[in-house]
């Protein structure tokens, strides 16, 4: 695995982490769901667009094959989300989370039935210790409660991560700019989360601390959105979707961290032991796609 991917996802998965701090901010005033991703996706569309219009409008240059990929993932962040969120409160937590992060699942699955990669022993071990390492971190044994509407949402926010895996990884495979890709893709999440948010609740609300509000979903859209899945997006250059999905899953990692230092919550003894499964796994996934470079370049 090259130094430079590794490093985007990390980075990407330690923003995405954020989003609990924020959503713990926000909560108190009124701010829903659906209100938090209005936010997010309509503020990371207008924040690239506006670089793309300043420095780059080339990167608004694009074809109709490739709209429909950036179509699919727009929709498919959106759905995550939606299915993510809905799944927590009809079940919990962390049920909710272990069934969000099985996407590497899906995406190992798509990866190899339409992109041709390989699924070796060693990447699908190393996804079996994440998931392993997920329960643990997320609390799942002990906590779980089962509700089949609430688990099938779940389901259905993995298979959507995957979704947007695999779009992007295509996207990128044909060439397009990462700066378009994630423009599109935003342009359509903010289209289709416009007709959810219910702006005039969102305006209320912040006129109860407009000058800590704003700035707060400003950074909402800035650091949970934009440019996590920009750095998410321009990483999938250089390894396969399976791996980078799979190294998506140190997200909940760092939301427990984030939790711990800054929210005040008790790790458990289980939660460290998960974090440790997930760093192992990690390392296996950089083993395996360094012996697949190997071979790559020896051929």
């Amino acid at each position: 695995m090259k130094l430079k991917a590794f490093i985007l996802i990390i980075t990407a998965c330690a923003l995405w982490g954020t989003s609990g701090l924020f959503v713990d901010f926000l909560a108190p005033y009124g701010f829903n769901t659906f209100h938090m991703m209005g936010a997010r996706s309509c503020v990371a569309f207008v924040a690239i667009a506006l670089y793309a219009l300043i420095f780059n409008r080339k990167k608004f240059k694009t074809s109709l094959k490739a709209l429909l990929l950036y179509a699919l993932a727009g929709l498919s962040i959106y759905a995550t989300g939606a299915f993510y969120y809905a799944s927590m409160q009809m079940t919990s937590v962390s049920t909710a989370v272990v069934l969000m992060y099985s996407a590497p699942i899906y995406v190992m699955i798509f990866s190899v039935l339409f992109l041709g990669e390989k699924l070796t022993p060693l990447k699908l071990v190393s996804v079996v210790l994440m998931l392993v390492g997920c329960c643990f971190v997320s609390g799942i044994i002990g906590g779980l409660r089962f509700d089949a509407v609430g688990i099938l949402l779940g389901i259905l926010a993995g298979i959507a991560y995957a979704a947007y895996n695999i779009a992007t990884k295509i996207s990128m495979q044909k060439g397009n700019d990462p700066v378009t890709c994630t423009l599109y893709s935003f342009m359509f999440m903010a289209l289709i989360a416009f007709i959810f948010t219910e702006p005039q609740k969102m305006a209320e609300y912040s006129k109860a601390s407009p000058a800590t509000i704003i700035p707060a979903l400003i950074a909402l859209g800035l650091f949970t959105s934009i440019i996590p899945y920009f750095l998410y997006t321009l990483s999938l250059r250089d390894i396969p979707a399976g791996t980078a999905s799979s190294l998506g899953i140190l997200e909940p990692m760092s939301a427990t961290i984030f939790s711990v230092m800054l929210l005040g919550e008790k790790l458990t003894l289980l939660s460290a032991v998960g974090m440790i499964l997930i760093l192992a796994a990690v390392f296996m996934l950089g083993k395996a796609e360094g012996k697949h470079k190997e071979k790559t370049d020896e051929a």
